[in-house]
């Protein structure tokens, strides 16, 4: 194994060993808090154009279970870890990390201290960094890269029909990089989901007559995205019930009116405590993103159904003008707590509702 280091706009440099793909990777450096799940993290879209730290010392001693992918091709840029383990055991594995991040054009680092590095962020924000063979940078450069087109990069191209044929609901899921476990979520509770690119406009999505609308997760500002939240604006008027996940609770809410901010290094893993603003009850989520919405700019109809209970920042809505509630947590959870899946119940009720009033 040769050299490799992480370098990052501030002119820090953290030296390692190189696995995985070879090649050098820029991107947005960001962490994840994690003790599990480190396969759903590799796959998951949302991490589009980052490069992801896992603040869990030890990676990769579950190897490579493709049943737990949640897309076919990781999004993120590249992998860094305190230690690698060479030798995975479990019976479900299918072969091992280096194996996969080469095969996928992933660069890794380990052998890093990924302490440093988290509390680097924690005090600094999320900034760009490098993984190269040399310690040797344009942090000029560096410093100016930014994400374009991560949506579009990550939603599916083309719809396409998941589930059962004859299920009591239809549900269009909006794609914006959604993970697998949503579909899976949506298709064991009785329902056939159609899963529509994040280009679709809302009458391509309203011509499938659906019971719901599931707005997905993905990656990057969701300010970025204009004619998805046009589109969704006109959606969200229809009167058919709204779920939002993640980015989707974003994009729901940029579309009603509210604004959205940066948050100096965001929430990612699978112990972030939210609170229900109700009734005070604490549930343990699992959480990817770098954006909140700004609960000061809500517009009439809208109001915070749970808050982040470290920082006080809105990880929920509910909208009392129409059918609709999103949520920044991932209650499908995979992998993570489950704590919160009583929430696609939730919005099956809203579809019932909405077809015994038909």
């Amino acid at each position: 194994m040769s050299r490799g280091y992480l370098i990052l706009e501030d002119g820090h440099v953290f030296s390692g060993e190189r696995f995985g793909a070879a090649g050098e990777a820029d991107g947005e450096l960001v962490f994840t808090t994690g003790m599990t799940g480190y396969l759903e993290t590799l796959t998951d879209p949302s991490y589009y154009g980052q490069l992801v730290v896992q603040t869990f010392p030890l990676i990769g001693n579950a190897g490579v279970i493709p049943a737990d992918f949640e897309s076919g091709q990781p999004a993120l840029r590249g992998y860094i870890l305190r230690e690698w383990c060479r030798d995975p055991s479990n019976f479900r594995s299918e072969g091992g990390l280096d194996t996969f991040l080469k095969e996928r054009g992933v660069p890794g680092l380990c052998g890093v201290d990924t302490r440093a590095i988290t509390r680097l962020v924690r005090e600094r924000g999320v900034m760009n960094a490098r993984i190269a063979g040399s310690p040797e940078c344009d942090l000029e450069r560096l410093r100016t890269l930014r994400l374009a087109g991560a949506v579009q990069a990550v939603g599916c191209r083309e719809k396409e029909l998941c589930g059962a044929p004859d299920a009591r609901f239809t549900v269009a899921l909006w794609d914006f990089g959604a993970k697998e476990g949503i579909v899976r979520a949506l298709c064991e509770r009785g329902a056939k989901v159609w899963r529509v690119p994040p280009s679709a406009s809302a009458k391509e999505l309203l011509a499938l007559r659906p019971d719901g609308v599931m707005l997905s997760n993905g990656p990057g500002d969701p300010a970025d995205n204009p004619e998805i939240i046009e589109a969704l604006r006109a959606v969200s008027e229809s009167g058919v019930p709204l779920f939002g996940i993640c980015l989707g609770h974003q994009l729901l809410a940029l579309a009603r009116g509210a604004r959205t901010v940066k948050l100096l290094y965001g929430h990612r893993g699978a112990n972030q405590p939210v609170r229900d603003t109700v009734s005070g009850r604490v549930f343990i989520t699992s959480q990817n993103h770098g954006y909140a919405v700004d609960a000061l700019s809500l517009r009439a109809g809208a109001g915070m159904s749970y808050e982040n209970a470290n920082d006080g920042t809105c990880e929920g809505l509910e909208y009392s003008d129409i059918p609709a509630f999103s949520v920044q947590f991932h209650p499908e959870a995979c992998a993570g707590p489950r704590d919160t899946a009583f929430l696609f119940q939730k919005f099956f009720h809203l579809m019932e509702v909405k077809a015994s009033c038909r």
